[in-house]
């Protein structure tokens, strides 16, 4: 196969994946839309975490929401779990790297939270044991995966579960959360935001 064919079939699949979202991912983006600007305009934040390309993910997220996507407009309360070096390597080496994330769920996340999750597996553990710590704290949980039917799927109140290849699912992703944040964005110019008892305009 030549370097022509291979970089077709890789958009090849690229579209199919692309479809899914068109086909059947649309009702969950406007859904996460509506619970992130939802539990944002109540004060609450958006935490965001996964492995690997994943993290880097949330930390794109995360930068969307608090700088800006495309408009400006004040700050919205937004962190990426995958970044504070030294909470992930001490909690990952006196708890277990499946801690990584849950522990700081544990510390941050209050009710009116939201964590957005990323697994392409669904599986992920150190991502279901924080999932699973905020959804008990009273957070709600966002989920991105890259397989239908997924453990994650199941504990999310929101779901956009894509089937494919990791790098083509997570290209994917990429779309899709830039599509919730422009849409929070949008919904937020005009939405007060509450913030330990005071309004945010």
């Amino acid at each position: 196969m030549n370097e022509h064919q291979r970089a077709m079939d890789t958009i090849a699949v690229h579209k199919q994946v692309l479809a899914q979202l068109e086909r059947r991912g649309l009702e969950a983006l406007s859904a996460a839309a509506s619970l992130l600007t939802e539990r944002l305009a109540g004060g609450g934040c958006v935490y965001v975490c996964g492995n690997g390309g994943s993290a880097a993910d949330a930390q794109h997220i995360a930068a969307e929401l608090v700088g800006r996507f495309a408009r400006e407009r004040k700050g919205l309360a937004a962190a990426a779990l995958t970044t504070d070096t030294s909470i992930l390597t001490s909690v990952g080496n006196d708890y277990g790297f499946e801690q990584v994330f849950a522990r700081q769920v544990e510390a941050l996340v209050r009710p009116g939270d939201v964590l957005w999750a990323f697994s392409t597996s669904g599986t992920s553990k150190n991502v279901l044991a924080a999932a699973e710590k905020a959804k008990h704290l009273g957070a709600a949980i966002l989920a991105f995966t890259g397989k239908p039917d997924t453990p994650l799927e199941q504990m999310a109140d929101v779901c956009l579960a894509l089937d494919g290849p990791t790098a083509t699912v997570q290209e994917v992703h990429q779309l899709a959360y830039h599509i919730i944040c422009d849409l929070v964005e949008e919904a937020s110019m005009n939405t007060p935001i509450q913030r330990k008892g005071k309004t945010i305009l």
